[in-house]
C-alpha cells in the first residue's frame, strides 16, 4: 500500500452495508453527538481558560448535559430500562471493583 487512495480502495473489501431501522439509532446517535459537544466544549475551557471554568461555561454544559441526559432517557426507554436501574447498577459495578481493588485500569470486567 503505497498512498491513502490504495488504502481507501482496499478497505472497502472490508465494507458492508448495515441496515439500522431501529429506534435505538436515533438517541444513540445523538447520545454520541451531544457527549462530543460536552468534550468541546471543556476541551475550550481548558485551551482558552487555562480550565477555569467561567459561570457562562458551567451554564452552556450544564444545557449540554441535559441533552446528553436526554438522549440516555431515549435509549433506556427503548431497552426498557429506567434511569434509576442504571444509575444503581453503575453503583454497584463501581463498588465491587473498588472493594477488589480494580477500580482503575482497562476493560469492562474488572
Amino acid at each position: 500500500m503505497n498512498n491513502l487512495n490504495e488504502y481507501q480502495r482496499l478497505s472497502r473489501s472490508t465494507w458492508q452495508l448495515v441496515h439500522v431501522d431501529h429506534p435505538i439509532v436515533y438517541p444513540t446517535l445523538g447520545l454520541v453527538n451531544e457527549a462530543g459537544e460536552v468534550a468541546g466544549k471543556i476541551k475550550k475551557v481548558f485551551r482558552d481558560h487555562s480550565g477555569i471554568i467561567t459561570p457562562e461555561d458551567r451554564e452552556a454544559l450544564k444545557h449540554e448535559l441535559g441533552d446528553v441526559l436526554w438522549y440516555l432517557a431515549q435509549i433506556c426507554t427503548e431497552l426498557d430500562l429506567t434511569l434509576a436501574e442504571v444509575a444503581e447498577a453503575n453503583l454497584e459495578k463501581l463498588r465491587s471493583r473498588q472493594e477488589r481493588g480494580r477500580i482503575s485500569g482497562d476493560g469492562d470486567n474488572r
